[in-house]
């Protein structure tokens, strides 16, 4: 029998409704991220800087894109006879079928999947998070403290402690509560929603709370295990972490990458990021143009001026256009004469000329002020915005538009411009 020491699981199933129309297509994990990456490839490189070199990815929602991406796992090196990387999403079984409902009904649903490696340990991940950790050091944590399960976590401010799952661990870092999201939290120290568990523990505690509803970690396996008085410690991480879960948060993780020196380093020899790279030519950078404190993407041209800006592969910036503070995602061509501030571009949108986007003041979006806050303009995949067009603040546009669909050219700010057919 094949025997690993520790697999991880990795949920990648997430829709990511935060990020608006970004993930209309594509499962949040999917998404592009600092000019070259997606953002999947953050867990997935860690594990194998780790040394984990066997992996199930738990996909559900549009999952297209995340699939052709890891395809056989070649970029992380986990193209493996033995392990590897394997795509786990849900299946027809013979008595019933269903959807992965929580987190740890998906893991549930894959017993069969952990059960071929026997391993002592599982790591469980989530897909959506821009960090680096060394796995290998957390298990020798929780080895060391003959753990049943370990949590990661890491201190946050005090008065934002109610958004998360939270630890109170005793001197020796043995949790002794935990609490989902409390209205008055106790400790500052948050669960990252990255587990290590024993495999006899995680597998005994998925079958006795099989039938809770849209089971979940937080909110039914941890409290379980915490009634039986299972040894649980806390590893505290206090490295960068960014859960880019809303389109605020996402802008200015990749805003901070750009900085002179950034809180999130891309560029270190010993912990590379892996990615799927496209076969592209360099960059072309044409004469009269300027870039300042920016990343570009492979086999784009620049024409214009970029300044702040995080620009994708494969990206035209057209002559005299202006990109600032802005995310331009691959395969997208921005017109002559442009002006963007502080817009989210989506992957293969085409914007006309001298369009300026993020003008005027700020107004409350009128659909989902929630999701479209911050000042950001943002643009959804496909889509194609005439020459001429003013787009204000707090706007989102998906769709392809000809000019007369503006009133005097305009969009003002905090309007949702979404063409039927696209259910945003």
């Amino acid at each position: 029998m094949i025997k690993k020491e520790m697999i991880a699981m990795l949920l990648a199933g997430g829709q990511g409704s935060r990020l608006g129309v970004l993930t209309t297509h594509m499962a949040k994990p999917a998404v592009s991220f600092g000019g070259k990456y997606r953002i999947i490839d953050f867990p997935l490189s860690n594990c194998i800087n780790s040394g984990v070199d066997t992996v199930g990815v738990l996909t559900q929602y549009q999952p297209l894109k995340l699939n052709t991406h890891i395809g056989i796992g070649i970029p992380w090196d986990l193209d493996r006879n033995i392990g590897g990387v394997t795509v786990l999403p849900p299946y027809e079984k013979s008595s019933n079928s269903e959807w992965y409902t929580g987190t740890a009904n998906a893991i549930y649903q894959n017993l069969e999947y952990m059960e071929s490696y026997n391993p002592d340990y599982v790591l469980i991940l989530s897909g959506d998070h821009i960090y680096k950790m060394d796995y290998e050091v957390m298990l020798d944590f929780h080895k060391q403290n003959n753990a049943a399960v370990t949590i990661a976590s890491m201190p946050v401010p005090i008065e934002e402690a109610s958004r998360f799952g939270i630890v109170v661990t005793d001197n020796e870092r043995r949790i002794t509560a935990f609490e989902e999201k409390p209205a008055k939290p106790r400790s500052n120290l948050a669960s990252m929603g990255i587990y290590i568990f024993s495999w006899e523990v995680l597998r005994e505690a998925l079958i006795a709370n099989k039938d809770e509803s849209e089971l979940d970690f937080g909110k039914h396996v941890i409290p379980y295990l915490h009634e039986k008085k299972e040894r649980m410690f806390a590893y505290e991480f206090n490295g960068y972490w960014k859960d880019v879960g809303t389109l605020n948060s996402y802008w200015e993780a990749n805003m901070e990458l750009i900085d002179i020196i950034p809180e999130f380093n891309l560029y270190e020899e010993y912990w590379r990021i892996f990615t799927k790279s496209e076969s592209l030519p360099p960059q072309y950078i044409a004469k009269g143009s300027k870039i300042e404190k920016s990343i570009i993407g492979e086999g784009s041209e620049i024409y214009g001026e970029v300044k702040n800006s995080v620009i994708g592969y494969g990206v035209t910036i057209g002559k005299g256009a202006v990109v600032r503070d802005s995310i331009v995602m691959n395969n997208t061509t921005i017109g002559d004469g442009c002006e963007l501030d502080k817009a989210i571009i989506a992957e293969n949108v085409t914007i006309g000329n001298n369009v300026k986007l993020g003008v005027g003041e700020e107004v409350e979006n009128d659909t989902k002020p929630q999701i479209y806050n911050h000042g950001i303009v943002t643009i959804g995949e496909t889509s194609n915005i005439p020459d001429g067009i003013t787009v204000g603040k707090n706007s989102v546009l998906v769709g392809s538009f000809e000019a007369e669909e503006f009133e005097n050219g305009v969009l003002p700010s905090g309007r949702t411009l979404i063409k039927a057919g696209d259910k945003r």
